[in-house]
């Protein structure tokens, strides 16, 4: 036979409320399931410490870009210029123009490296940092192995490589030791095209102004740090 049945003691509510704990459910239904955390937002490469490189030839507008893009930033950020580092020798400043030699490449090896040094110091004291380089993908030793090691596995890389017409224009309008030779300037964006199929985000500004090429970069660099390439 059935078990009698009891009904249960009535349960006591404080004047205060219920303090037992207990989550009344809400009416009208089953209580759903806690929906799965919201993905974290993409970073934000003008609010984040990094270290870019800019690639390109002699008149693709790399200094210019990378003064604007650190002169605008959220966070602190140093332009390091290669030129004008090489060019801080004044007496025996190998000038490339009159003919590359060993002291040329003498001097090029260390203002890289008294770069990359500059770079780290900065980034060890929070300070984000842009260099610009003219280095060519069939030289990966001394071109972008040769960074990596200066300024550490962590830097992104992003060519900017505009139409020929476009570099040669530009080049054009420069003065002094910066200017090269057309025929200079051909040979220098012929061996850049290499960077195509390396992997490196490539930017063309033919058509852009500096304020557009520096958004973009920061278009190219978010992606870079929400999924670092392989190159």
């Amino acid at each position: 036979p059935p078990a009698p049945r009891h009904s249960p003691p009535p349960r006591h509510v404080p004047a205060g409320g219920d303090v037992t704990g207990q989550v009344p459910l809400p009416p009208g239904g089953p209580v759903g399931m806690p929906s799965a955390p919201a993905a974290p937002a993409a970073p934000d490469p003008t609010a984040t410490t990094l270290a870019v490189l800019l690639i390109g030839p002699a008149g693709a507008g790399k200094t210019s870009v990378a003064k604007f893009w650190a002169d605008h930033r959220r966070v602190p950020t140093a332009h390091i210029s290669l030129d004008d580092v090489r060019e801080w020798v004044r007496s025996g400043f190998a000038d490339p123009q009159s003919g590359w030699n060993d002291h040329s490449e003498a001097q090029y090896r260390l203002a890289r490296r008294t770069c990359g040094f500059a770079a780290r110091n900065f980034l060890a004291n929070g300070i984000s940092c842009i260099l610009d380089d003219a280095i060519f993908p069939d030289r990966p030793a001394v071109g972008l192995g040769g960074w990596k090691r200066h300024v550490g596995p962590g830097l992104l890389p992003v060519v900017l490589l505009p139409g020929l017409e476009v570099v040669l224009e530009r080049n054009a309008e420069r003065s002094g030791n910066r200017r090269l030779a057309d025929e200079e300037v051909a040979r220098i964006h012929g061996r850049m095209a290499g960077w195509y199929g390396s992997g490196l985000p490539i930017i063309d500004n033919s058509q852009l102004d500096v304020p557009t090429t520096a958004r973009v970069l920061d278009d190219v660099l978010a992606r870079a740090i929400a999924s670092p390439p392989s190159w």
